[in-house]
């Protein structure tokens, strides 16, 4: 697996991961939103902890990309 994120582009990623952290866009983001939601005490809805980790997990990626670049040393 570790192989497949190293052939990922950086660039793409974290364009990918904005787009879905933003989505939707109007009128408000559902990662804002959830996350507001979550330092409020108010995240106890199933569907909405989904919602948190469906919005959040391309920044995981992001993350395991750049730690992966840094311990390898490969672009």
């Amino acid at each position: 697996m570790l192989k497949l994120i190293d052939r990922l582009p950086l660039t793409g990623l974290v364009v990918f991961a904005a787009i879905v952290a933003l989505a939707p866009f109007v009128p408000e983001p559902h990662l804002i939103e959830k996350l507001r939601m979550l330092s409020q005490g108010h995240l106890t809805k199933p569907i909405d902890i989904f919602d948190l980790f469906w919005h959040s997990w391309p920044f995981a990626i992001v993350g395991l990309k750049l730690w992966r670049i840094r311990r390898t040393g490969k672009y």
